[in-house]
Parts: structure tokens; C-alpha cells; sequence
């Protein structure tokens, strides 16, 4: 399987479960893209969030078409835009949630690669340190989740931010969830060093695409809309740092939405299982690139020159596709 060592990945993630916030940088993996076969030069990967649900809601038919997909496109990884398990994360290391929202659906042997996932809100109501877990790995090799983390390849680097701790509305009372912040706090500390260490990192980038994913919304016309707290601490350090992309969940849909100020092109996957149908907040179509209230899944392609995106429905249809360049950041 190509992608980042097992032994030192191991070794990363029991540094971050034993320090936590306390690691001075996010840490970085190098993923190996493999040669030949169908690629070319190009990195090819799937976004998915908001799945586990037991293959409910339409899981398993998204895994299917993701399993197809990713088979036509010789994928190199997947990315999970966090609510990786409902409705209340892992309960521990050895809940069956895991096994059973996640191994025995995405069975495909396109998606018998790796994993790269964030954190949700939903994740936070379990124990966090669980998914954090070197053990999961060793349940299923594939399974790699972190607070916020880089992953650098040989065309884009893609920056993980832990989006839950910054949105105030969780730990206000009364809250009729409970979650798990242990790691976080002090909360102030936790959220500048986050911000601090990504601007950090985007200003040592030197990658041809730059791609921010977290579980949370900048920009979107969906159930839960602009995340406020993201939009005035973390969309101005996209912005100063030229990212192309930024990926989320969170709202139930498929979205495209252009940035009216630079050239981000926001980008929500959160439709992997359980949809929200209607539920669409009143827009006038400037930035609305693309909207789907539906189940579905996002597919990435990146060559050194251009970036295409895709967005399939849960019958694997393409719903819909744009192309950027990376030397002018421009529609194609």
C-alpha cells in the first residue's frame, strides 16, 4: 500500500496521544505517491464526511460508488471530513462502531488505502482519545486520525485543522450534549497555538496546491451556514496564504462556493450517509457554485498544471465538475 511508514506513523501517534496541544508544530507525513499505473503524475483522492452510521442512511451505497470511483481514478487516499461515528464518536478503543461503520463498509479494494481523517463535533461527544488511538490502526491499517496534522506529497500539501475546539456554541450551557475536551484546554491556548502553527506551516509551503480541510463550514448555504468563529480567525490566514481549497463537512450536502475575495474555492462534502433534503438556507447564487441536498462524495485530481473537482451522488453520477489552474487560480 503506498503512503506514509507504518512504523514511524505508529510512533507520530503516540506522541499526539501522549502530548497533545503540547507539540510545538503540527505534524507533518510525507506521502509516497506511487508510480505508474494510471496516474501520470497526478494525485487522485476522495473526500467523504459524516458517514458512520453502521452503512444507514444510505453508507453503504456511497461506499459502493466511492469503491467504483476510486477504482476508475486509482486513488491514492481518502480523506474523511470528521462525524466519523454517530451519533456520539467512539465510546472507547474497542467499541464495534468502528469495525462496523467503517471496515466492514468500505470494503472496495480502490479504498484499501489510506485514511486520513479530522475530528467532528460528534467525534468530541465520545472519548476523543479513542479515534486518536494507535490501537484502531492496528485493527485496520487504513485508519489514521488526528487533531490538526499536515500531509505532504509531491504536488499539494494538505493542512488538517481541528475546527470543534473554535465553535463557542458547544460549551455554552445549558448544552444537552456532553463532550469530551480533555486535550483542549486551556481553550484559548489550544485554538491560538492551532492558528499560530498553521500559519506557520502555510508560510513554509512551498507545495503548487495548498488544501485546508477541517470538519466545520467557512462558507455555506446549508443547515448550519457560516461557521462565524472560522470565518474571522481562520479564513484571513487562507487568504494571506493563498490556499486553493477548503474542505469540509458538517452540513449534510454537497457544495461548491467561490470566495468573493481571493481565489479559495470552498468545497463541502458531508453527505456520506444521513442527508439533510431541503434544508437550504436563502442565497442570490453569487459564489454558489454548486449545491446538492442529497448523499454523495467529492473526488480531487491535481497535476502539477490544474486541479479538477467532482461531485457524485449516492448513484455515482457526476452531479457536478470544475477545473483550476494552479498558475493563474482561474476557471478553465
Amino acid at each position: 500500500m503506498a503512503g506514509i511508514c507504518i512504523k514511524p506513523m505508529v510512533l507520530c501517534l503516540v506522541l499526539v496521544f501522549v502530548l497533545g496541544h503540547a507539540i510545538a508544530e503540527f505534524p507533518k507525513f510525507h506521502h509516497r505517491m506511487k508510480g505508474g499505473n494510471n496516474n501520470n503524475g497526478t494525485l487522485n483522492f476522495l473526500v467523504i464526511g459524516d458517514w458512520g452510521r453502521r452503512g444507514e442512511y444510505n453508507q453503504s451505497q456511497v461506499a459502493n460508488q466511492m469503491g467504483r470511483v476510486g477504482e476508475e481514478l486509482d486513488i491514492e487516499f481518502v480523506i474523511s471530513t470528521g462525524d466519523n461515528f454517530y451519533d456520539n464518536g467512539l465510546s472507547g478503543e474497542k467499541d464495534p462502531e468502528f469495525v462496523e461503520s467503517f471496515t466492514n463498509i468500505y470494503t472496495a479494494t480502490s479504498l484499501q488505502k489510506q485514511w486520513y481523517s479530522v475530528l467532528g463535533n460528534h467525534d468530541y461527544r465520545g472519548k476523543v482519545a479513542a479515534q486518536l488511538s494507535p490501537y484502531l490502526h492496528q485493527v485496520d491499517s487504513r485508519w489514521f486520525c488526528s487533531r490538526s496534522f499536515i500531509v505532504n506529497t509531491e504536488i499539494a500539501e494538505i493542512f488538517f485543522v481541528d475546527t470543534t475546539p473554535f465553535v463557542r456554541d458547544y460549551f455554552r450551557a445549558p448544552n444537552e450534549h456532553s463532550y469530551d475536551w480533555r486535550g483542549v484546554t486551556p481553550l484559548r491556548r489550544y485554538i491560538s497555538n492551532v492558528l499560530t502553527d498553521l500559519q506557520l506551516a502555510l508560510k513554509k509551503s512551498k507545495a503548487k496546491w495548498k488544501i485546508v480541510v477541517g470538519h466545520h463550514a467557512i462558507k455555506s448555504v446549508g443547515h448550519h451556514g457560516d461557521t462565524v468563529e472560522l470565518v474571522n480567525l481562520l479564513l484571513p490566514i487562507l487568504r494571506e496564504y493563498n490556499v486553493d481549497f477548503y474542505m469540509n463537512g458538517h452540513d449534510h450536502c454537497l457544495e461548491h462556493i467561490r470566495d468573493k475575495k481571493s481565489t479559495i474555492q470552498f468545497l463541502t462534502s458531508g453527505a456520506g450517509s444521513k442527508a439533510w433534503r431541503g434544508d437550504v438556507k436563502p442565497f442570490n447564487n453569487e459564489g454558489v457554485r454548486f449545491f446538492y441536498d442529497g448523499q454523495g462524495f467529492m473526488s480531487l485530481q491535481l497535476t502539477e498544471e490544474e486541479a479538477k473537482i467532482a461531485f457524485y451522488d449516492v448513484f455515482g453520477q457526476v452531479l457536478h465538475k470544475w477545473t483550476s489552474s494552479s498558475q493563474l487560480h482561474s476557471d478553465m
